[in-house]
């Protein structure tokens, strides 16, 4: 079974902090135009320090490695789903924890700048990164559950038909008539 979901959401995150990533490094104003992207306004003379490089490229590598993992997640989802359906819960798990991280490290130093609205925006996305992840869960479990249920629906009609032709057989022995089965008589 595929996982669709999975695979969608850890493509969006990769795309999502991968941009963040290239309009940090890309931009004439660094960090402001990322935040500014994510709908914090943030005016250039108030923060200068948000430009420096030292600032932009710690926080654009973080960005690109977390587009990373979910890119790695998302690979992962589909090339190892058929043969091993756990496949890629690790590397997603990391993805989820490194972009909480992330922006909890953005929180901090926007909150060290005096950046409004940041905790808002952080809130936001944090809770999009906990609804995804709840999702990719409740999918990988359904997935395992639909699983386990036919593999337990082929054990029980098994161990039904066992039941039967022993029942058939015990009828046989106690009336002492000889059993007929599909192969003839015995």
């Amino acid at each position: 079974m595929r996982h669709v979901l999975t695979s969608f959401l850890a493509l969006h995150w990769a795309v999502v902090f991968a941009l963040l990533a290239y309009i940090c490094v890309d931009g004439t104003r660094g960090i402001a135009s990322a935040l500014g992207v994510l709908g914090v306004s943030v005016q250039g003379s108030g923060f200068p320090g948000l430009e420096h490089a030292a600032v932009v490229a710690p926080l654009s590598i973080g960005l690109l490695i977390v587009a990373l993992l979910f890119c790695w997640a998302f690979v992962e989802t589909l090339l190892n789903i058929a043969t091993r359906p756990d496949a890629g819960d690790a590397v997603v798990r990391i993805a989820f924890i490194s972009a909480s991280f992330l922006l909890s490290i953005i929180l901090v130093g926007g909150a060290a700048q005096g950046i409004n609205g940041l905790f808002m925006m952080v809130a936001i996305q944090m809770t999009a990164l906990l609804a995804s992840y709840v999702a990719v869960l409740a999918e990988r479990r359904s997935a395992l559950a639909a699983m386990t249920f036919n593999e337990s629906e082929a054990h029980l009609t098994a161990h039904r038909m066992a039941a039967g032709a022993a029942h058939s057989s015990l009828l046989s022995r106690i009336s002492s008539r000889p059993e007929t089965g599909p192969g003839g008589r015995r």
